[in-house]
């Protein structure tokens, strides 16, 4: 045989040494595959959690609830009107006696006096503010009432509640036909004393509220 050069040699050897290095990338990407299966039918491709995966879990229901069945009327009955025998209604002033210039605000006090919940309207259509002289009606809050609303409120045995907002009286003299007037007749002061009455949902202050005009 015919001696072989050394290039020959290191040609050979550096063949063999590529087909290892082939054999064991092909071994090793093997074994990565056989882990990781990314595209694998049991594994989805799009690892983004989804809405209901990413959200905690919600409470379950409680034993024997059910939310989409009807109330028994007997076990939740409904809140009956309220009656005179439940409702009391006070008139409330900011003041007793007011000097020059200041305008009386008037509010009601209603108060459930019996032992069960009921519902009344107190919006301000069913609202009536009167300020008396006498057996003079100097001013009426439903005179030049421009709106009027409907309120349902449910109100608890044994509670007291205030109106939101006071009515202010101007100290003139009202009527329906004088709404637009700038001289509207002033009530007199001096120490007069008149008288403030208010009803709500049809139930009338049974006394009236004393104040003084300076």
């Amino acid at each position: 045989m015919p001696r072989q050069s050394a290039a020959v040699y290191r040609r050979r050897r550096l063949a063999v040494l590529l087909l290892l290095v082939l054999v064991l990338v092909a071994v090793g990407g093997g074994v990565w595959l056989a882990i990781t299966q990314p595209w694998s039918a049991s594994a989805p491709a799009d690892r983004t959690p989804t809405p209901d995966a990413a959200a905690p879990a919600t409470p379950t229901e409680s034993p024997g609830a059910s939310p989409d069945a009807s109330p028994d009327p007997s076990e939740t009955p409904g809140i009956a009107a309220c009656t005179a025998e439940d409702v009391t209604v006070t008139a409330v002033t900011d003041a007793d006696a007011y000097p020059a210039e200041a305008l009386p605000q008037l509010s009601i006090l209603l108060a459930n006096t019996g032992t069960r919940d009921c519902t009344l309207n107190v919006g301000s259509s069913t609202q009536i503010f009167t300020v008396s002289s006498g057996d003079d009606v100097w001013w009426r809050s439903t005179d030049c009432q421009s709106e009027s609303s409907d309120m349902i409120v449910t109100l608890a045995a044994g509670s007291s509640v205030p109106s939101a907002s006071p009515v202010v009286w101007d100290r003139t003299r009202s009527s329906t036909d004088t709404c637009e007037e700038q001289n509207r007749p002033r009530a007199p002061g001096g120490g007069a004393s008149y008288h403030v009455a208010v009803s709500i949902g049809g139930f009338a202050s049974e006394t009236p509220k004393q104040i003084l005009l300076r």
